[in-house]
Protein backbone atom coordinates (compact mmCIF):
# COMPACT_ATOMS: atom_id res chain seq x y z
CA UNK A 1 0.00 0.00 0.00
CA UNK A 2 2.52 2.41 0.77
CA UNK A 3 4.23 2.46 -3.05
CA UNK A 4 0.32 3.50 -3.69
CA UNK A 5 0.78 6.54 -1.62
CA UNK A 6 -1.14 9.00 -3.38
CA UNK A 7 -4.43 6.23 -3.95
CA UNK A 8 -6.82 7.86 -2.06
CA UNK A 9 -7.35 6.55 1.86
CA UNK A 10 -11.09 5.81 2.73
CA UNK A 11 -13.61 8.65 2.25
CA UNK A 12 -12.87 11.44 4.45
CA UNK A 13 -15.44 13.10 6.31
CA UNK A 14 -16.19 16.66 5.16
CA UNK A 15 -14.42 18.56 7.69
CA UNK A 16 -15.49 22.81 8.14
CA UNK A 17 -12.55 24.46 9.04
CA UNK A 18 -12.45 28.06 11.00
CA UNK A 19 -15.91 27.43 12.39
CA UNK A 20 -14.47 26.61 16.37
CA UNK A 21 -14.17 29.52 18.44
CA UNK A 22 -10.91 30.76 20.18
CA UNK A 23 -12.03 29.55 23.30
CA UNK A 24 -13.14 25.82 21.97
CA UNK A 25 -9.65 25.63 19.92
CA UNK A 26 -7.50 26.59 23.24
CA UNK A 27 -8.93 24.02 25.00
CA UNK A 28 -8.81 21.37 22.57
CA UNK A 29 -4.92 22.11 22.01
CA UNK A 30 -4.63 22.31 25.90
CA UNK A 31 -6.74 18.77 25.98
CA UNK A 32 -4.37 17.22 23.69
CA UNK A 33 -1.17 18.54 25.05
CA UNK A 34 -2.28 17.24 28.44
CA UNK A 35 -3.35 13.41 26.67
CA UNK A 36 -0.13 13.63 24.00
CA UNK A 37 2.44 14.38 27.48
CA UNK A 38 0.48 11.95 30.06
CA UNK A 39 0.94 8.70 26.91
CA UNK A 40 4.50 9.46 26.79
CA UNK A 41 5.03 9.31 30.38
CA UNK A 42 3.02 6.21 30.70
CA UNK A 43 4.84 4.31 27.93
CA UNK A 44 5.17 0.58 28.51
CA UNK A 45 8.03 -1.69 26.93
CA UNK A 46 5.66 -2.96 24.47
CA UNK A 47 4.79 0.57 23.11
CA UNK A 48 4.43 0.65 19.06
CA UNK A 49 4.84 -2.88 19.05
CA UNK A 50 1.60 -3.73 17.28
CA UNK A 51 2.22 -1.06 14.81
CA UNK A 52 3.79 -3.70 12.68
CA UNK A 53 2.98 -2.17 8.92
CA UNK A 54 1.14 -5.25 7.43
CA UNK A 55 -0.83 -5.12 10.80
CA UNK A 56 -1.84 -1.69 9.87
CA UNK A 57 -2.13 -1.97 6.07
CA UNK A 58 -4.75 -4.47 7.12
CA UNK A 59 -6.46 -2.15 8.92
CA UNK A 60 -6.58 0.42 6.91
CA UNK A 61 -7.70 -2.18 3.72
CA UNK A 62 -10.87 -2.96 6.40
CA UNK A 63 -11.92 0.56 6.94
CA UNK A 64 -11.53 1.32 3.39
CA UNK A 65 -13.79 -1.53 1.95
CA UNK A 66 -16.11 -0.41 4.78
CA UNK A 67 -15.97 3.25 3.59
CA UNK A 68 -15.10 3.70 7.52
CA UNK A 69 -13.81 7.15 8.06
CA UNK A 70 -9.81 6.81 8.53
CA UNK A 71 -9.81 8.14 11.54
CA UNK A 72 -12.26 4.88 12.77
CA UNK A 73 -8.97 2.63 11.21
CA UNK A 74 -6.12 5.28 13.29
CA UNK A 75 -8.42 4.49 16.32
CA UNK A 76 -8.44 1.10 15.86
CA UNK A 77 -4.82 0.78 15.62
CA UNK A 78 -4.53 2.64 18.95
CA UNK A 79 -7.03 0.27 21.09
CA UNK A 80 -5.53 -2.75 19.52
CA UNK A 81 -2.27 -1.54 20.79
CA UNK A 82 -3.86 -0.77 24.21
CA UNK A 83 -5.25 -4.13 24.75
CA UNK A 84 -3.35 -6.13 23.20
CA UNK A 85 -0.29 -5.30 25.31
CA UNK A 86 -3.24 -5.73 28.33
CA UNK A 87 -4.37 -8.95 27.70
CA UNK A 88 -0.76 -10.27 26.85
CA UNK A 89 0.48 -8.94 30.03
CA UNK A 90 -2.73 -10.51 31.58
CA UNK A 91 -2.17 -14.01 30.06
CA UNK A 92 1.40 -14.21 30.47
CA UNK A 93 1.04 -13.43 34.48
CA UNK A 94 -1.06 -16.08 34.97
CA UNK A 95 -0.12 -18.94 36.84
CA UNK A 96 1.09 -21.82 35.09
CA UNK A 97 -1.75 -24.32 35.13
CA UNK A 98 -0.81 -27.91 37.05
CA UNK A 99 0.33 -30.82 35.16
CA UNK A 100 2.55 -28.93 32.84
CA UNK A 101 5.70 -30.25 32.02
CA UNK A 102 8.48 -29.08 34.48
CA UNK A 103 10.77 -29.00 31.55
CA UNK A 104 9.28 -27.50 29.34
CA UNK A 105 8.98 -24.19 30.76
CA UNK A 106 7.87 -22.61 27.38
CA UNK A 107 5.10 -24.79 26.86
CA UNK A 108 2.06 -22.54 28.49
CA UNK A 109 3.55 -19.86 27.02
CA UNK A 110 3.56 -21.65 23.45
CA UNK A 111 -0.04 -22.72 23.82
CA UNK A 112 -0.95 -19.19 24.81
CA UNK A 113 0.48 -17.81 21.65
CA UNK A 114 -1.29 -20.69 19.82
CA UNK A 115 -4.42 -20.00 21.30
CA UNK A 116 -4.06 -16.18 20.77
CA UNK A 117 -3.29 -16.88 17.36
CA UNK A 118 -6.56 -18.00 16.10
CA UNK A 119 -8.59 -15.22 18.15
CA UNK A 120 -6.61 -12.69 16.73
CA UNK A 121 -8.00 -11.75 12.87
CA UNK A 122 -11.54 -11.07 15.15
CA UNK A 123 -9.84 -9.03 17.87
CA UNK A 124 -8.39 -7.01 15.10
CA UNK A 125 -11.66 -7.19 13.38
CA UNK A 126 -13.35 -5.95 16.98
CA UNK A 127 -11.35 -3.55 17.05
CA UNK A 128 -12.46 -1.67 13.85
CA UNK A 129 -16.06 -2.17 14.91
CA UNK A 130 -15.50 -0.78 18.44
CA UNK A 131 -13.90 2.44 16.62
CA UNK A 132 -16.82 2.92 13.97
CA UNK A 133 -18.93 3.32 16.98
CA UNK A 134 -17.03 5.90 18.00
CA UNK A 135 -17.25 8.30 15.17
CA UNK A 136 -19.63 10.60 14.19
CA UNK A 137 -18.73 10.14 10.68
CA UNK A 138 -17.90 6.94 9.84
CA UNK A 139 -21.03 3.78 9.24
CA UNK A 140 -21.58 1.79 12.57
CA UNK A 141 -20.52 -1.89 11.58
CA UNK A 142 -23.37 -4.25 12.50
CA UNK A 143 -23.07 -7.51 13.35
CA UNK A 144 -24.26 -8.77 9.75
CA UNK A 145 -22.23 -6.12 8.48
CA UNK A 146 -19.72 -7.44 10.54
CA UNK A 147 -20.40 -11.57 9.54
CA UNK A 148 -20.86 -10.95 5.77
CA UNK A 149 -17.65 -8.92 5.28
CA UNK A 150 -15.32 -11.82 7.80
CA UNK A 151 -17.33 -14.49 5.86
CA UNK A 152 -16.25 -13.13 2.27
CA UNK A 153 -11.88 -13.31 3.57
CA UNK A 154 -12.45 -16.08 4.67
CA UNK A 155 -13.37 -16.29 8.61
CA UNK A 156 -16.00 -18.61 9.81
CA UNK A 157 -17.39 -16.60 12.41
CA UNK A 158 -21.21 -16.61 14.57
CA UNK A 159 -22.55 -13.36 15.70
CA UNK A 160 -22.33 -15.13 18.87
CA UNK A 161 -18.58 -14.78 18.53
CA UNK A 162 -18.44 -11.51 17.68
CA UNK A 163 -20.35 -10.24 20.68
CA UNK A 164 -17.95 -11.94 22.70
CA UNK A 165 -15.29 -10.64 21.20
CA UNK A 166 -16.49 -7.17 21.46
CA UNK A 167 -16.79 -7.99 25.38
CA UNK A 168 -13.87 -8.83 25.73
CA UNK A 169 -11.72 -6.28 24.46
CA UNK A 170 -14.29 -4.04 26.12
CA UNK A 171 -13.37 -5.28 29.33
CA UNK A 172 -9.74 -5.65 28.37
CA UNK A 173 -10.00 -1.79 28.07
CA UNK A 174 -11.79 -1.15 30.67
CA UNK A 175 -14.30 0.72 28.76
CA UNK A 176 -11.62 3.37 28.37
CA UNK A 177 -11.94 4.16 24.36
CA UNK A 178 -10.83 7.45 24.17
CA UNK A 179 -7.26 6.78 22.74
CA UNK A 180 -5.12 9.26 21.76
CA UNK A 181 -4.98 9.33 17.72
CA UNK A 182 -2.68 10.85 15.39
CA UNK A 183 -5.21 11.94 13.03
CA UNK A 184 -7.54 14.07 15.70
CA UNK A 185 -3.80 15.88 16.25
CA UNK A 186 -3.23 16.35 12.21
CA UNK A 187 -6.94 17.90 12.15
CA UNK A 188 -6.88 20.23 15.29
CA UNK A 189 -3.49 21.56 14.54
CA UNK A 190 -4.72 22.22 11.01
CA UNK A 191 -7.86 24.23 12.20
CA UNK A 192 -5.73 26.06 15.12
CA UNK A 193 -3.41 27.00 11.28
CA UNK A 194 -6.66 28.32 10.15
CA UNK A 195 -7.82 30.34 12.66
CA UNK A 196 -4.71 31.87 13.31
CA UNK A 197 -3.80 32.87 10.11
CA UNK A 198 -6.59 33.05 7.62
CA UNK A 199 -4.79 32.96 4.51
CA UNK A 200 -2.88 29.25 5.13
CA UNK A 201 -4.86 26.99 2.91
CA UNK A 202 -5.57 24.70 5.45
CA UNK A 203 -9.04 22.68 3.33
CA UNK A 204 -6.18 21.63 0.85
CA UNK A 205 -3.40 20.84 3.48
CA UNK A 206 -6.00 18.45 4.91
CA UNK A 207 -6.43 16.03 2.57
CA UNK A 208 -2.77 15.34 1.33
CA UNK A 209 -1.90 15.62 5.25
CA UNK A 210 -4.21 12.22 5.01
CA UNK A 211 -1.88 10.61 2.47
CA UNK A 212 1.42 11.68 4.34
CA UNK A 213 0.01 10.68 8.06
CA UNK A 214 -0.48 6.98 6.56
CA UNK A 215 2.58 6.84 4.08
CA UNK A 216 4.13 7.32 7.47
CA UNK A 217 2.02 4.77 9.76
CA UNK A 218 3.44 2.31 6.91
CA UNK A 219 6.57 3.32 6.84
CA UNK A 220 6.79 3.87 10.33
CA UNK A 221 10.24 1.59 11.52
CA UNK A 222 12.07 3.08 8.54
CA UNK A 223 11.13 6.92 8.88
CA UNK A 224 11.99 6.86 12.56
CA UNK A 225 14.99 4.72 12.41
CA UNK A 226 16.44 7.57 9.57
CA UNK A 227 15.15 10.20 12.16
CA UNK A 228 17.25 8.24 14.94
CA UNK A 229 20.13 8.33 12.72
CA UNK A 230 19.50 12.25 11.81
CA UNK A 231 19.16 13.22 15.28
CA UNK A 232 22.10 11.25 17.15
CA UNK A 233 24.33 11.85 13.89
CA UNK A 234 25.35 7.89 14.83
CA UNK A 235 24.75 5.48 12.06
CA UNK A 236 24.52 2.53 14.07
CA UNK A 237 22.75 4.13 17.17
CA UNK A 238 23.53 2.04 20.81
CA UNK A 239 20.15 0.26 22.55
CA UNK A 240 20.32 2.83 25.23
CA UNK A 241 19.41 5.65 22.75
CA UNK A 242 17.11 3.16 20.80
CA UNK A 243 15.25 2.67 23.83
CA UNK A 244 15.15 6.60 24.67
CA UNK A 245 14.11 7.33 21.33
CA UNK A 246 10.76 5.68 22.36
CA UNK A 247 9.40 8.74 23.90
CA UNK A 248 9.91 10.24 19.98
CA UNK A 249 8.12 7.34 17.78
CA UNK A 250 4.87 8.06 20.83
CA UNK A 251 4.81 11.62 20.29
CA UNK A 252 1.74 12.41 18.86
CA UNK A 253 2.11 16.21 18.51
CA UNK A 254 5.61 15.36 16.86
CA UNK A 255 3.83 13.10 14.68
CA UNK A 256 0.97 15.96 13.84
CA UNK A 257 3.46 18.77 13.35
CA UNK A 258 5.83 16.64 10.62
CA UNK A 259 2.51 15.79 8.96
CA UNK A 260 1.43 19.37 8.15
CA UNK A 261 4.82 20.48 7.41
CA UNK A 262 5.35 17.45 4.68
CA UNK A 263 2.12 18.47 3.19
CA UNK A 264 3.03 21.86 3.29
CA UNK A 265 6.21 21.98 1.18
CA UNK A 266 4.68 19.71 -1.43
CA UNK A 267 1.44 21.66 -2.22
CA UNK A 268 2.49 25.12 -0.88
CA UNK A 269 6.22 25.41 -0.73
CA UNK A 270 6.70 28.99 -1.01
CA UNK A 271 4.51 28.58 2.93
CA UNK A 272 7.15 26.47 4.25
CA UNK A 273 8.89 28.69 6.61
CA UNK A 274 5.85 30.36 7.64
CA UNK A 275 3.93 27.35 8.34
CA UNK A 276 6.69 25.37 10.16
CA UNK A 277 7.25 28.43 11.95
CA UNK A 278 3.32 28.86 13.48
CA UNK A 279 3.12 24.92 13.99
CA UNK A 280 6.30 25.65 16.21
CA UNK A 281 4.75 28.42 17.75
CA UNK A 282 1.82 26.26 18.53
CA UNK A 283 3.23 23.31 19.89
CA UNK A 284 6.44 24.35 21.34
CA UNK A 285 8.35 21.70 19.12
CA UNK A 286 11.46 23.54 17.35
CA UNK A 287 11.34 24.61 14.21
CA UNK A 288 14.66 21.76 13.27
CA UNK A 289 12.93 19.12 15.21
CA UNK A 290 9.80 19.53 12.93
CA UNK A 291 12.44 20.37 9.79
CA UNK A 292 14.28 17.07 10.46
CA UNK A 293 11.46 15.28 10.55
CA UNK A 294 10.00 16.20 7.33
CA UNK A 295 13.01 16.03 5.95
CA UNK A 296 13.29 12.33 6.81
CA UNK A 297 9.68 11.76 5.61
CA UNK A 298 10.35 13.60 2.72
CA UNK A 299 13.01 11.47 1.47
CA UNK A 300 11.60 8.46 2.25
CA UNK A 301 8.72 8.96 -0.50
CA UNK A 302 11.09 10.41 -3.14
CA UNK A 303 12.94 7.14 -2.78
CA UNK A 304 9.83 4.93 -2.57
CA UNK A 305 7.85 6.68 -5.52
Amino acid sequence: MAKHFFCSPSPSKNVKFREASFDLLTDFLVNLNKRNKDNINSLSKCSGNFRDKRLMEYIFLITKELRLDPLAGYHAIELLQRFMVKHLTDLLATPTPQGAAADQPRSYEDAVFEKLKEKFPFIVFTCVQIASKLSLHSHIIDNNTAVRFLHSVGHDVSKQALLESELMVLKGLEYKLNATNPLSFVEILLEVLGHNEPSIPVECLHLLSQHVLQFISLQRTAIYDSLLVTTTQCVSPPREQREKFVTVTEDCMLLGVGVIAVATFVLHNRKWEQIVGELSHITGISVRSIRDFAHVTLMHIVTST
